[in-house]
């Protein structure tokens, strides 16, 4: 195929390795897209996104306007004169002058099979609900959340110990896989997108507060809750403080949720208990339990709220 004039709209990590497949396959990147340089870390310094430093890295034009509504915002991304435009994780709203600027249009590199999990947290919303596997979907962008017809989409299972980060690395590298030969279908007419089916489910953006461990739930529920929100927002409970749970395992064992059954740190649950293995205290390292608990003694009988 021609090399094509593509727009690359993105901010985390999660983009990059689509954005150097796209490069390595001789598309023009005419521009890059992320979101605006924010705060970060304890310093409070400015911090651009990953999307935009491996941009400038490669000397590619970057534009980070806070908005796309904008009629000049939207003007200049029509004066790119764009094949298409290619979005990952970019994490703003896409205008319909915007989604309608490039002639072929603009698809979009979501970490699910649509319709399942359509919104912001694909890939802990399947990790908490137990799937067994998920996937990426090159979609044809329109108005709606996530409503596009379907151009590619490859399925990723998902492994017993697979946290949000492990998955997230899986199914960022499947969207590099499938982003190209999408592109090259689109532009030669050899795909036709297709509307999704029925059944959307949704997943809505996280909070700190959904990582606060609920003792009466299911020990199961709670041992994918720790690996979904791994590494944000973090699942964390009350002892004297704030504890951050980083790896935990369900566990034999029952009793009062929130009580600790013996010297090995398993807390008993609405059923079920669970293990706790690593922990993080407020400013320290992380830790196996064994060792946090010297430093940090939690008793067979104390409870955990």
């Amino acid at each position: 195929m021609a090399a094509l004039r593509l727009a690359f709209m993105g901010s985390p990590e999660f983009g990059l390795p689509a954005l150097a497949a796209l490069d390595d396959a001789g598309h023009e990147i005419v521009c890059v897209y992320s979101q605006p340089p924010r705060p970060a870390g304890r310093g409070q310094k400015e911090s651009r996104a990953a999307v935009h430093e491996y941009a400038l890295a490669a000397s590619w034009p970057v534009r980070t306007p806070p908005s796309l509504k904008s009629p000049d915002v939207q003007a200049d991304f029509a004066a790119l004169e764009l094949d298409a435009a290619v979005v990952a994780a970019y994490g703003l709203i896409l205008p319909a002058p915007i989604l309608a600027a490039p002639r072929l249009g603009c698809l979009n590199i979501h970490a699910s099979l649509l319709p399942r999990w359509r919104g912001a947290s694909p890939i802990q919303a399947a990790i908490l609900a137990g799937d067994s596997h998920t996937g990426v979907t090159i979609m044809q962008m329109d108005a709606g959340l996530d409503t596009g017809a379907v151009v590619l989409q490859e399925r990723v299972p998902i492994a017993p110990n697979d946290t949000a980060q492990t998955l997230h690395d899986k199914l960022a590298e499947a969207g590099a896989r499938l982003i190209v030969p999408a592109l090259d279908g689109i532009a030669a007419g050899r795909i036709r997108p297709q509307p999704q089916p029925d059944g959307a489910t949704y997943a809505p953006k996280l909070t700190r507060d959904d990582g606060k461990l609920d003792w009466t739930r299911p020990a199961d529920e709670l041992a994918r809750r720790v690996r979904a929100l791994n590494p944000w927002p973090g699942t964390f409970f009350e002892k004297d403080g704030r504890i951050r749970v980083l790896e935990a395992a369900v566990a034999r064992g029952a009793g009062a949720p929130g009580t600790v059954l013996d010297d090995d740190l398993t807390v008993a649950c609405g059923s079920g208990a669970l293990r706790l293995k690593q922990l993080q205290r407020a400013g320290r390292g992380a830790l196996p339990a064994a060792e946090f608990l010297r430093g940090f003694p939690i008793p067979r009988g104390a409870v955990l709220s």
